[in-house]
């Protein structure tokens, strides 16, 4: 006990501690997910077993390493064995174990990170769709895939140093390599500045509904890289656009949307009750409680905007919340169909078209007309030939 408290007194030994218990609970957590996805293939109980005999061995074997680190040679049976294991782990195996066991502890991390910055909102409303939650997500998505990439890379490169390669010359290799195809990817340098810019100038993020380069590719951006721009598109269709590809970009979801509500209404139709109507509706469905947390400011009607042979179309504008106009939109249109209807407005359509159709008076004795003068007309007459053959009389 005397020699456990004077270890304790020394900073350097927590510090020895510490690192113990940690390769001790990676190597427990790499061994326990590599048996949990084995379990669905064996047995429940077998399954079960294995899990309970393995975390009693890995509680052994980090206390023994411990008490080795520690250098309490008072307790033989646990020294003893702690100094077998530390032996083990200076092997090369024994690092690669411990390599691989750290990153993956490090990969958890970030993805545990990741997630608590960015919190689960499937099941949120549309309220807090806001530019700062979609600036948050597109960073840790950005931040994640690009710590999980050094973290491969560290992990390569210390696994092959246990192995005993000369990282330093493979990757002085590498990176004369990389110089020469540096040359000829200059199409992902484009991509990887141009997402540089989109995540820097916030031209959009995850979450985010834009039509890129003119309307072609439109949907829902699902992920965004400093390489990579993923679209969801309504129908399920997924678009991968390259960042350097990205020329034009119409976001319809920053900061705030608005509906153009249009309406069609008869040529015939009292044009003054049928904008009466629109702003009745208008009116009713932002001052209805189940819509009204999602309109910024209050409905406003323009009046007459078009007309054609088809009808008088009258518009309204409706400002709402971000992702908001397509279910507004829906809803208004509803309404204003019935309540048009409701008002004796007409249906809009084409102009008829009116068709005449006159017969002439039927004659029961119709006038007997002379009958054709038929004339037989000598074939040698129409043949030239014949008629320089036929002498003259």
């Amino acid at each position: 006990m005397d020699a456990l408290t004077v270890q304790l007194t020394q900073p350097l030994s927590w510090l020895k501690l510490g690192f113990t218990l940690l390769i001790g609970y990676a190597v427990w957590r790499v061994v326990d997910a590599l048996l949990r996805l084995v379990a669905p293939h064996i047995h429940r109980r077998v399954s079960a077993a294995l899990r309970w005999l393995w975390g009693l061995g890995a509680l052994y074997a980090t206390v023994a390493a411990a008490v080795h680190t520690l250098g309490l040679s008072e307790v033989p049976l646990l020294y003893d064995h702690g100094e077998i294991i530390a032996q083990s782990f200076r092997a090369s195996i024994g690092q690669v174990v411990v390599v691989g066991s750290m990153a993956f502890i490090a990969w958890n991390l970030v993805t545990l990170a990741a997630r608590r910055v960015v919190p689960d909102t499937a099941g949120a409303s549309m309220a807090e769709f806001t530019r700062r939650n979609v600036r948050v997500q597109t960073l840790t998505s950005v931040t994640e895939g690009s710590l999980r990439l050094i973290i491969v890379i560290l992990t390569g490169i210390s696994v092959l140093q246990a192995l005993g390669v000369n990282a330093t010359a493979l990757l002085a290799g590498v990176s004369v390599l990389g110089l020469a195809v540096g040359f000829g990817a200059q199409s992902l340098i484009k991509d990887v500045f141009t997402g540089f810019f989109i995540l820097f100038e916030d031209q959009y993020g995850v979450g985010d509904i834009i039509r890129v380069n003119g309307g072609t590719l439109s949907g829902t951006v699902e992920r965004l890289t400093l390489r990579l721009t993923v679209l969801r598109a309504l129908d399920g269709t997924v678009h991968l656009i390259p960042n350097g590809q990205v020329l034009t970009v119409s976001v319809s979801s920053k900061d705030w949307s608005q509906v153009l509500a249009t309406f069609l209404v008869p040529n015939g139709a009292d044009i003054d009750r049928a904008l009466e109507v629109m702003e009745q509706v208008a009116g009713g469905l932002h001052a209805d409680p189940e819509w009204q947390s999602r309109f910024l400011a209050p409905p406003e009607v323009q009046g007459v905007t078009n007309l054609s042979s088809d009808g008088t179309e009258l518009r309204a504008l409706l400002k709402v919340l971000p992702k908001s106009q397509f279910a507004v939109g829906r809803e208004f249109n509803r309404r204003i169909r019935i309540a048009m209807s409701g008002a004796d407005l007409g249906i809009p359509g084409p102009a008829p078209l009116e068709v005449r159709i006159s017969q002439a008076p039927f004659d029961p004795a119709p006038a007997q007309r002379p009958a054709p003068d038929i004339t037989k007309i000598d074939e040698r007459q129409m043949d030239p030939e014949a008629k320089k053959a036929d002498p003259p009389r």
